[in-house]
Order: C-alpha cells, then sequence, then structure tokens
C-alpha cells in the first residue's frame, strides 16, 4: 500500500509540473511506472548458552554458580527495483495530441462522475453547440446555449435517464447513447430542450450513435468533438496564479481564466495557486522557477477535476483506462 501511495502521489506531482511547465512555455513530458519489484530480507538470530559450576573448593570462598546467558536479533530490509519508461514517439503523441474517445467520456458519465463537469473539460462542442475554450492565450466563449444544455443533461443523469453502452457493427465498436423518457415534468422538459438543441431524434428504441466529430450526418447521432490532454493541459495552465512580475518580464502570458471572474464556468478548472513555499497539507505541490505551485487540500472540487484528468490521460491514450503496474513481492 505504502507503493501504491507513492505512485499516486508521483502522478499528481508529474501532471501539476507539467501543467506549470506549459504555463511558462516549456515542452511536457511524462515517465510512466512500468513495474515495481519488493526485494526484501527477514533474518533472525538466537543464541542461547548456560555455564555452570556446582564444585565449591574446600578453604576457599568460591561458592556453586550457574550463568546462563541468552541473545536475540532480528534484521528487516526492503529494497524496491522501480522502473520507469519515458513517453516518447507514438506514446507521447496518443497522449498529449490525440482526442479523448467520445465513448470513454459518455461512460465516466455512466459511471457517476458529473456530466456538467466531465462535459465541460473534455468536451469541445456537441453536434455543433461549441463549448469555451483557449486558443492562442485567449477565451473563447461558449455557444449560449452549451451550459443550458450540460445543466440539463446533468439533471437528466441524476434522474437516471441516462445510458450508454458498445456493440458491434459491421465489425467495429459502436457506442449507442439512450435517453430514456421520465413522467416528471422536468425531465420531459430537459428531454425536448436537448433533443431540439441538438436537432437529434432517436430511434424508435430511443437510441443514438455516438461518433467523433463537428457536425453529426444524421439526427440519429451524437457527435462529439472531444479534446486532447494537450488542450486540457493548456486550459489549466492558463489558470494559475501566477505572480505578476513574471508577466511583467514576460516569462508568461497574462492569466486567461481569473479566479474572480463573475461566471463560475470562466473560472480556472483547478485552482493552482503560487507562492514561496507550498502548505505542509497541500494535495499536490510542485517547484518550479524557485517559486512553488500547489492545490490546496481543502478545495474538493479542484482535487476532484485534478483527479479525473489522471482518468482522461489513459483513456486519450488507449481508449480504456489503464491498468496499474504490476506489484512483484517474493514470498520467503
Amino acid at each position: 500500500m505504502d507503493y501504491l501511495g507513492a505512485m499516486a502521489t508521483s502522478w499528481k506531482q508529474q501532471m501539476l509540473s507539467n501543467v506549470v511547465a506549459i504555463r511558462y512555455g516549456d515542452a511536457p513530458s511524462f515517465i510512466d511506472v512500468s513495474s515495481i519489484v519488493s526485494s526484501y530480507t527477514v533474518e533472525a538470530d538466537v543464541t542461547a548458552g548456560i555455564l555452570s559450576n556446582s564444585v565449591s573448593s574446600a578453604g576457599t570462598l568460591n561458592v556453586p554458580w550457574t550463568q546462563a546467558t541468552a541473545k536475540a536479533g532480528a534484521t528487516y530490509s526492503d529494497r524496491p527495483t522501480i522502473s520507469y519508461s519515458p513517453l516518447m514517439g507514438d506514446k507521447m503523441t496518443r497522449r498529449l495530441i490525440r482526442p479523448i474517445p467520445p465513448v470513454g467520456i459518455f461512460e465516466l458519465i455512466q459511471a457517476g462522475n458529473a456530466a456538467d463537469m466531465v462535459l465541460q473539460v473534455a468536451v469541445r462542442s456537441l453536434n455543433g453547440i461549441r463549448n469555451q475554450g483557449i486558443s492562442g492565450g485567449v477565451l473563447e466563449p461558449a455557444d449560449p446555449r452549451f451550459y443550458p444544455l450540460i445543466d440539463a443533461f446533468r439533471r437528466l443523469q441524476i434522474e437516471g435517464r441516462l445510458s450508454v453502452r458498445t456493440e458491434k457493427r459491421n465489425g467495429e465498436e459502436v457506442g449507442i447513447f439512450i435517453i430514456t423518457d421520465g413522467m416528471r415534468p422536468q425531465s420531459t422538459q430537459d428531454i425536448a430542450f436537448v433533443r431540439n438543441t441538438l436537432n437529434l431524434k432517436p430511434d424508435k428504441d430511443g437510441e443514438l450513435s455516438i461518433v467523433f466529430g463537428a457536425t453529426p450526418r444524421s439526427s440519429k447521432e451524437l457527435a462529439v468533438l472531444s479534446r486532447t490532454m494537450g488542450d486540457i493541459l493548456i486550459d489549466l495552465a492558463m489558470g494559475i496564479d501566477v505572480p505578476d512580475a513574471h508577466i511583467a518580464s514576460g516569462r508568461t502570458i497574462p492569466t486567461v481564466r481569473i479566479s474572480s471572474a463573475d461566471n463560475m464556468r470562466e473560472r480556472p478548472l483547478v485552482r493552482i495557486h503560487s507562492g514561496s513555499s507550498a502548505p505542509a497539507n497541500a494535495y499536490a505541490a510542485v517547484s518550479y522557477g524557485g517559486l512553488s505551485y500547489w492545490i490546496d487540500d481543502n478545495d474538493y472540487a479542484s482535487k476532484r477535476t485534478f483527479t479525473l484528468l489522471m482518468v482522461f490521460t489513459s483513456l486519450a491514450e488507449t481508449g480504456t483506462v489503464a491498468q496499474i503496474p504490476i506489484l512483484t513481492v517474493p514470498v520467503r
């Protein structure tokens, strides 16, 4: 368990370090833990002895005596071998440049992650309804219909009206998205709003095909233009609280996502602080350029979004959530 905790901490630090590096114009770099081999030894040593003299010498002060000795000792040593693999070439490309699979995004929603948060972080557009995004250091506004749309998705998720599955069609895996009709007035209103806004006309079973793209080819498709991990990391980087002196000197550009913005959704996706030193109980902290950057442990919303990025990283690379490295522990 100590190894697993150490890996989780290192992954958080690596992700945060890359976000900070991107903010200052540095290239991100990743390494993966491929294996851990725990080599431990336990040694015990016990010795005992008895020495006695039962004969006394006449005319002397010698009397019978018995002496017993005992000694016990134990040593334990643990020398783990951790193997790291730097990401280069195609693996690096998959992690940063390839879009997150749309089916994986909706599977995360079905697994219980808040639909509005997942869609805001991972999606560029839904059937052409554009999300906000950062391009060239400028925050591009969202389509006025996007936020009401993902709010409706969230309410339908809470009502249990959303589901997704995959099936084989013509030898390919296809994602099927279903919005189940509800009896409550709010659910009926939300379903009508989603279908009208996205121009959806499900088949008789209420099914829609999930496809990657900016626009659908028919009214029975939900076209999802998903983001890449590179997009998401840049978005996070543009919300870091950096010193004004760094902006004035040209080390970095002005902050795009302001924590005091009136619109909650224009604030930083993850609140990353900077200062001379990070608090002892920081959720994640790194050093860069003589300063500390950290995520506050009391900021649950930031921690939740940052943790979700770990899952997005796996989805962007493989399309499925990756398995953790193997831990090999010998039994002696």
